[in-house]
Formats: C-alpha cells, sequence, structure tokens
C-alpha cells in the first residue's frame, strides 16, 4: 500500500537474497545441480547439509517456504517499498564463469519464490550476478522482465546498468534505486558494464572520484520530492569494522543528496549510522540462503537475519524511524528469533553501532529500533 502525498515512506531493505544453489533445489522446479566447486558437485549437497543440522525440508516446498514468517511481518509492517539484494543468476545455463570459486543459479521456472516476497526492486550489482556469463546475465534479465520485476544495477550496456529502478509515490514523488558494486565484494573488474558490454554497475572502491560519479548519475534523475538510495555491495564478507574509506563514501554520497545508502555482502549485519539525519545500513547480512550446516564463523551468528524497515520524510528523504525484525533461518526457512536471539541481536548491533553516534534498543512486536547515542 503506498503512502498518500507527504506522508511518511516506509521502505523494507535486506541483504542478500540467494536463492540459487541448495534452495533452488527445494522448489518446486529445481535446475540442474551441477556444481563446479572444488569440495561440492551437487547442489542438493547443501540440503542434505541443512538437514543434518536442523531437521527434514519438504521437497518439493513451496515457492513461499524460504520466507516462511517473514511473509506475516511484512504484511503487518505494509511497506511502501521493497528492495532486496537478489545474489543470483537466474538461467539454465551450464556455462560456469571461469576463475569463480562459487556460482549461483535459480531456475527461471522458480521465480515465483521471488515473487512471492512483492519486490519493487530487485538490486543485481552484486558478485554472482554473471556466475554464469553474459548469457547467465542475459537470460536473468529477460526472466525478471518477464514476471514483472523491477531490477537495478545490471543491464546490457553502461547506460541501462547504472539506470535506477523507479517506485512511483502518490502526490508525484518517487523512490529511485541506483545500485553499484565495488571489487572488495569480490565482484570481477571485468563484470563492469560499458557502452558495448553487458555487465555491472562497477566502482573501483569507494574513493572520493567514485562517490562523485555516482552522485552525477543521481543528480540527472533526481527531482525535488524524490528519495534517492544507492544500494551498494561492498566488503568482506566476515567483521564488524567498517573500513574509514567506506564511511567516507557514505558520507560523501549524503552530503551529495543521497536519502539513504544500503550496504550488503557481509553474511552478517553490520554498523547503522545516522549522518545529516539520513540512513547507512553499512553491511544487511544476508537474508535467504542455503548456509545452514556449514561450520566457521559461529561467533558471528549467521543463522540470525534481519527484515529492516525504515520510515523516512516524502519531501526530504530524513529518516523518522529504523525498525528491525530478527528471523533465524531454519530448515531452509525464515522464524521469528526466539526472545534469546533477539537479546544476541540486541547486544551485538547496539555494541557495535555505539562508534556511529547510534544505540539499537528493544522495541515493541520483538522488533528492535535505532536510537541516537546519548
Amino acid at each position: 500500500m503506498r503512502s498518500a502525498a507527504g506522508d511518511p515512506v516506509t521502505l523494507f531493505l535486506c541483504g542478500d537474497v540467494m536463492l540459487g544453489r541448495g534452495v533452488d533445489q527445494i522448489l518446486p522446479c529445481p535446475g540442474d545441480p551441477a556444481l563446479e566447486e572444488s569440495s561440492v558437485r551437487d547442489a542438493r549437497r547443501y540440503v542434505e547439509l541443512a538437514e543434518a543440522a536442523n531437521g527434514p525440508i519438504p521437497r518439493p516446498a513451496g515457492y513461499s517456504w524460504p520466507w516462511g514468517d517473514a511473509l506475516e511481518v511484512l504484511d503487518e509492517a505494509a511497506p511502501d517499498v521493497r528492495v532486496l539484494n537478489l545474489e543470483t543468476s537466474v538461467t539454465r545455463s551450464r556455462e560456469f564463469a571461469p576463475g569463480k570459486p562459487v556460482h549461483y543459479r535459480m531456475n527461471p521456472a522458480n521465480l515465483p519464490a521471488l515473487a512471492a516476497v512483492r519486490p519493487d526492486v530487485c538490486v543485481l550489482a552484486n558478485n554472482h550476478v554473471l556466475d554464469f556469463g553474459v548469457p547467465g546475465l542475459t537470460e536473468t534479465l529477460d526472466a525478471l522482465a518477464g514476471a514483472g520485476l523491477d531490477q537495478a544495477g545490471a543491464g546490457r550496456d553502461e547506460d541501462e546498468a547504472w539506470r535506477p529502478a523507479v517506485v512511483a509515490l502518490p502526490g508525484g514523488g518517487r523512490v529511485l534505486v541506483f545500485a553499484v558494486a565495488m571489487p572488495s565484494s569480490g565482484v570481477p573488474a571485468t563484470w563492469a558494464a560499458a557502452a558495448d558490454r553487458p555487465g555491472v554497475a562497477c566502482l573501483p572502491g569507494p574513493t572520493r572520484d567514485a562517490a562523485a560519479r555516482t552522485l552525477r548519475h543521481v543528480r540527472r534523475v533526481k527531482r525535488p520530492g524524490d528519495i534517492a538510495v544507492v544500494s551498494v555491495h561492498w566488503g568482506s564478507n566476515w567483521g564488524y569494522e567498517v573500513e574509514e574509506d567506506q564511511a567516507e563514501f557514505a558520507h560523501a554520497l549524503v552530503e551529495g543528496g543521497v536519502d539513504l545508502v544500503h550496504g550488503h555482502s557481509s553474511h552478517h549485519p553490520r554498523p547503522v549510522e545516522v549522518h545529516r539525519g539520513r540512513l547507512i545500513l553499512y553491511g544487511c547480512g544476508d537474508l535467504v540462503d542455503d548456509y545452514e550446516g556449514i561450520a566457521g564463523y559461529e561467533e558471528y551468528r549467521d543463522d540470525l537475519r534481519l527484515l529492516y524497515f525504515a520510515t523516512v520524510e516524502a519531501a526530504t528523504g530524513r529518516l523518522i524511524e529504523l525498525r528491525m525484525a530478527p528471523m533465524r533461518a531454519v530448515r531452509m526457512r525464515l522464524r521469528h528469533a526466539c526472545p534469546e536471539d533477539r537479546a544476541w541481536l540486541l547486544a551485538t548491533l547496539d555494541g557495535i553501532c555505539r562508534e556511529f553516534g547510534a544505540r539499537v534498543a528493544p522495541a515493541p512486536g520483538g522488533t528492535l529500533a535505532l536510537a541516537p547515542a546519548a
């Protein structure tokens, strides 16, 4: 339900949605399970690992299975705009991109699983959208368009890759979603879109020049009353540290007219900041994936996930409220986090956000809320 003219606008944002590999195998139309990983050659192995950790998974599961309780949370929150990072190719291609240790693909016939969450924008500027080369990217673009799903961050040429997704709001305002990726997240330099080459909107790093280039694209499109979001795939998979140049890049975007910075790539949530009244999410963590049962990095509790709901002023883009709904991935399905898990997330997030001038506190309905530091 879209807000009326002048009303606050609520955006749902999340990190990586990886409906390929093992998740694809439990859906009604599983694709080719073949993999070219060093230790796993069949995607069904990831289903077996998840089942060994938490119990049997129905096969086939329904298209809504991966979202589980998140669908109820989304219905209750009724966000005006839904933005997710779709970190998988949507293709039947068997042409694995050389030199990559991991490849993600989902069968286009399983796209109803993505449509189940009703995304307004699928961000494609990430390190898996070209896992099956240009043909896989082209099929991804065609499949999303055929399903009526908008995307940002990739295209058949540079202009299309940098073109924002536009979500109209009542009264003439719009939400503009630009998407970019950086090599620090594992995006090969050869994936950068060019005038004569399909690919992703790619920046060499979080530099001043990169911020200026991004802002030129924003300013060409943004009108008074628009809310500009820059979704950026960057940084390492693990750890809570935010590099100084990342913070400077995000600050430069906000100071240049961007209203919200939506960061992702890390497998767990990273700090949140409010700069000049605008929200910066440095890393939203994974949301849907097939990582259950894979050992390592347990201290980061990557089984815990967050749904982010940011409410901003329609006229200015200034943050009014950020709510976060804690979830836990169990049997490749999102479930409500238990009180102990919510408490762990609260303590962790509150601790890592303090140096950015913010605190995290309990909120109604088992959610967490961002508050300025005292």
